[in-house]
């Protein structure tokens, strides 16, 4: 699947608002990391650096959802795409 740059920006409001759905917190946070996801006190949380590009972001939030468990939940074929692309070439 070849997803142009523009496209990225759409794609991650998905993924946000997905990771939403799960009760999951997406944060953008600066500093020397890559991201993923983790639980603060019985909160789910994804944290993605801020100073990445989308595409990077995209992939933080794909490999996070799928870890919280997106297999039982109807997503539309482009983003199931994208999860499941992103995540594999990561």
């Amino acid at each position: 699947m070849k997803i142009k740059e523009k496209e990225f920006e759409k794609i991650l409001q998905e993924l946000k608002d997905l990771a939403q759905q799960l009760g999951a917190v997406v944060r953008f946070e600066k500093g020397d990391f890559k991201g993923g996801y983790c639980l603060l006190k019985e909160n789910k949380i994804i944290i993605i650096n801020k100073m990445a590009n989308y595409q990077r972001k995209v992939m933080i939030l794909a490999a996070a959802l799928k870890e919280l468990g997106i297999e039982e939940m109807y997503l539309s074929p482009k983003i199931r795409e994208v999860i499941d692309e992103m995540v594999v070439s990561e």
